[in-house]
Formats: structure tokens, sequence, C-alpha cells
């Protein structure tokens, strides 16, 4: 869920130019156990610690690093109130694993500006964790992703403890199953080479 709290115009003093800021708000349900998740806006504290600061002990995030293909794992303890890893970020086109370990779902508020203008994205070979850049939900091609041949995107399924999983075939030019996502929702892209999810976006 988006909310936009403020959209903001500025006029420079001499030629006119333009800069809207768009303010908001994205509540993401996270379930109990596994789910992946994507912060898409760009607040004032982009750490963990500002970014999830009241949630059940033993919540972890898991980020993917690429290069060592291995996880990140900061955990929060209730205790003292504070994660184990106090500089970890989750900035927008990013994506983690979240883990619930409590009995009970929880809603995380994202807040901060919509990201606007260039919101390209590098997506390096292998696999990595990526995200939209920008709170939008849908198919991948109609958030100007175009994919290439090799390309499998995997989105995890917390009901099912599964992913479900998309292959594209550049013969064909198309997906055995279309991807779509949601607001909020970090996913798994394995890429045979590396690319680029190149895209402009304003809220007008």
């Amino acid at each position: 869920m988006l909310g936009v709290a403020s959209i903001v115009a500025a006029i420079a003093q001499t030629t006119p130019v333009y800069s809207v800021n768009a303010v908001g708000y994205i509540n993401v349900p996270v379930p109990k156990g596994f789910s992946m998740i994507a912060n898409q806006l760009i607040a004032a504290d982009m750490k963990i610690s500002a970014l999830f600061p009241n949630v059940p002990g033993g919540t972890t995030i898991y980020k993917f690093n690429n290069q060592k293909g291995s996880y990140e794992i900061n955990s929060y303890d209730s205790d003292f109130k504070e994660w184990s890893d106090a500089n970890m970020t989750l900035v927008p086109g990013e994506g983690a694993f979240i883990l619930n370990a409590s009995t009970a779902a929880f809603t995380v508020t994202f807040v901060g500006e919509v990201p606007q203008g260039d919101v390209s994205l590098d997506v390096p070979v292998g696999f990595s964790i990526i995200s939209s850049k920008v709170p939008q939900a849908g198919e991948l091609e109609s958030l100007a992703y175009t994919p290439e041949g090799g390309d499998t995107i995997y989105r995890y399924d917390n009901a099912a403890s599964g992913y479900i999983i998309s292959n594209y075939d550049a013969d064909f030019n198309e997906w055995d199953k279309k991807p779509a996502v949601n607001v909020g929702e970090g996913f798994f892209i394995k890429k045979a080479k590396a690319g680029k999810w190149t895209r402009n976006f304003s809220v007008n």
C-alpha cells in the first residue's frame, strides 16, 4: 500500500524549472516465516535500524552478496533493542529476505520520497536480489524491465515455502510464466550476463 503524504512543487528563481517531490509511505505486511521485502522510498536514514525500528525479537534480514555468493545476516535483539549490524542498509533497487520469527504477522511502514527521474538499475551476472526502484506493482515488463535470454526470476511464496519461477526464452521472446511483483517486494534474478533495468519515472 502506497500513500502520498504530500507533493511539493519548487520553482527556481530564474528560469522556471519545476521539481516535484512526492513524499509517501508504504505498508508492507510481513507474514510468519520467510518472505522477501524491498524498501522503495528514499528515507532520511536507509539503515535497517531506522527502517525496521520496532519489530519482534528474532526478526532477521538476509541480504544476498552477489560477489561472494552468500548472505549478510542481520538480527534484531528485542532485549537490547538493537540490530546486530548497525550499518546495514536497504535502498531502492535492493531486496532481501526477512524472517519473522514471531507467532504473528506484522507490518513494516517505509516513509520517504518516491524515486523519480533516472531510476535505472544495474543487474550483475549470476544471482542477485533486486526490486523495482519505484513502488509499483505489476508484470516486470509493464515496469519497463526488458528481459534477455537466460533470465530467470524467483519470487518467494511464503505460503508454499518455495519459489515461483519464471524463465525467459529469447528464441520465442516469451516467459514460460510472466513474472509480476507487488509493492515492497524483492525477488531473486539470475542473469546469464550483466544487464540493466533501464527506466525513467515521474509521479506526474
